[in-house]
């Protein structure tokens, strides 16, 4: 890259400094995003570790995770405390729940999103906030609030309560014409 891409050595050596993300899968399809995530982050050059604390049995995501290992991306089994994870990452990428989400949060995902509450460090969430209502939002209170929210396709109706200074939103996919 370097100077003929337009970067300085210490504007590169900013964004090396910044490239510790944890990632966290839960078992439904966002995990399955988050881990896709993971190995197009080491791909761009990006140091990625997995939280995935609840694994699915489904061949798509064991197959998910054989890729994520051959690409040497370490899985952590837990999260110690906020503090813990502020000083190891430099961005939390929430792939826990997705639009299915209902209820109450429930082991072991209620200690990681209690953790991941309580951080510093920034959480961009994937299509939804991890433990947000599909069309009401973080409506309980319980959910995480990420200041960056990348929505799959189209938003959901949550989005419209992805408010306040400094969030933003993104929409991503791969619209093809007819």
């Amino acid at each position: 890259m370097g100077s003929a891409h337009g970067f300085s050595i210490d504007q590169l050596m900013e964004l090396a400094g910044l490239s510790r993300v944890l990632v966290v899968a839960g078992p439904g399809n966002n995990g399955g995003d988050a881990l896709v995530a993971a190995r197009h982050l080491v791909h761009f050059g990006y140091s990625p570790s997995i939280l995935y604390p609840k694994r699915s049995a489904k061949p798509l995501f064991q197959g998910l995770v054989t890729q994520c290992e051959q690409l040497k991306i370490p899985f952590i089994d837990q999260i110690q405390d906020a503090s813990a994870v502020d000083a190891a990452y430099d961005l939390i990428l929430d792939g826990i729940f997705g639009f299915s989400f209902s209820g109450s949060i429930r082991p072991p995902f209620d200690q990681v999103v209690g953790t991941l509450q309580k951080c510093q460090t920034p959480i961009v969430s994937i299509d939804i906030p991890s433990g947000w209502h599909v069309e009401n939002g973080n409506e309980a209170g319980v959910g995480l609030e990420p200041l960056m929210l990348i929505s799959l396709t189209a938003p959901k109706l949550c989005a419209k309560h992805f408010t306040g200074p400094g969030k933003v939103h993104y929409v991503g996919g791969r619209f093809v014409p007819k």
